[in-house]
């Protein structure tokens, strides 16, 4: 399961597997399924090691985007439109 905010699907991005793996666990909680992980290299990226870790969000309450605003944070990643 993916989440969508605002009608868009956004993708979290962190540095790390680790970061991206309980993120997702965490939504999963708040969800009641976790959301895919998935290793991508973001447009602009031209070496593979620099591939970033992805949570895919797709469905998700507004009232989360908060939760996850503080979650990026946390865990130092960001969100890609």
């Amino acid at each position: 399961m993916s989440l969508r905010l605002g009608g868009m699907r956004h993708l979290l991005v962190f540095a790390g597997r680790e970061e991206a793996e309980e993120v997702a666990e965490t939504l999963g909680e708040w969800l009641g399924e976790e959301p895919r992980v998935v290793r991508e290299t973001l447009a602009g990226e031209d070496d593979a090691e620099d591939a970033q870790w992805v949570v895919v969000v797709e469905e998700a309450d507004s009232a989360l985007t908060g939760r996850i605003d503080a979650l990026l944070e946390e865990y130092e990643g960001w969100r890609e439109d």
